[in-house]
């Protein structure tokens, strides 16, 4: 069984771009603005914000040649003006990366676990290549040659993936307990888990983002416009990825001085200081209405 023709697999972007790269930027500004926008923008306006986050006009029309080829953009002229939209399935994308970015959701110790089980014949390698590489974007652990594990939380967008490669029949998906182990889970963990790079993509997050937690005073004024749109832009750009490759351990199987806390607590209060001025920015760039309501999506 194949892939229907037309359909992409689960995660495209998230894992595919470099953040900080004019492809990641795009996607960042179409997941946070462009659905909010009306699902359209003016081929002008998005590359005057792709140029406000650094990406001069060469890269930008790369990067939206890339958008279209990977199913996020299409071209479409509203009024007589050159723009573009949303092309048909990329909400729904969208719509799963707000929920694993800005939901970011933390194993707890008596959670359910999701074991999956996999078996793919030779001729379809390309596809279990894919397989594999999809799992570890989305968080899951490797146990072993063709078993991996991941939250029970995460157990549709398992599904997704191997629909969307025409594996659906090649594996086997076990909703269980925390698995029995020689020695410790979280020694077990340690194993299945790249924690090392997994804690640097934390701390990269931090050194780019963190003021040291201090909170700006009450009566400072919020950041302008242009300015909190550059900033949470770079900032949701730069986190975008990491609620993707971590999958929220429980504090059993995590050293002690894990970042994720101080990262995840380090986001949202970037977030709650500059989505709302970052939006109303972008709403003024391409002439949207005020009655928009300001909010953070992905």
């Amino acid at each position: 069984m194949h892939a229907p023709p037309g359909e992409r697999p689960a995660v495209l972007d998230d894992v595919d771009s470099r953040a900080g790269s004019a492809t990641s930027l795009l996607r960042t500004i179409v997941g946070a603005y462009l659905r909010r926008a009306g699902g359209w923008i003016a081929a002008a306006d998005l590359v005057a914000l792709l140029d406000a986050v650094g990406a001069g006009a060469s890269s930008a029309r790369s990067a939206v040649s890339r958008g279209k080829s990977r199913g996020l953009l299409e071209a479409a002229a509203e009024g007589g003006r050159p723009g573009y939209r949303l092309a048909p399935g990329a909400a729904a994308m969208l719509e799963r990366g707000d929920r694993r970015i800005f939901s970011y959701r933390q194993q707890g110790e008596a959670d359910p676990w999701c074991l999956v089980s996999y078996t793919v014949p030779e001729h379809r390698r390309d596809a279990r290549h894919q397989l594999r590489r999809h799992l570890a974007g989305i968080g899951c652990g490797h146990v072993a040659t063709g078993l991996w594990i991941c939250p029970a939380h995460l157990a549709d967008e398992v599904e997704q993936i191997l629909r969307s490669l025409g594996l659906r029949d090649a594996a086997t998906l076990f909703v269980t307990g925390t698995p029995r182990v020689a020695g410790t889970f979280a020694d077990a963990a340690a194993r299945w888990w790249d924690l090392e790079r997994l804690a640097a993509r934390h701390h990269e997050f931090l050194d780019r983002h963190d003021d040291g937690a201090r909170a700006p005073a009450r009566t400072a004024a919020p950041p302008g416009g242009p300015e909190a749109f550059a900033r949470w832009t770079r900032v949701l750009d730069d986190w975008r990825a990491v609620p993707y490759l971590d999958p929220g351990l429980p504090p059993s199987a995590l050293p002690a001085d894990w970042p994720g806390p101080r990262s995840v607590a380090t986001f949202d209060r970037l977030r709650a200081a500059l989505a709302g001025p970052a939006d109303a920015h972008v709403r003024a760039v391409v002439g949207g209405t005020d009655d928009v309501t300001a909010s953070s999506g992905s």
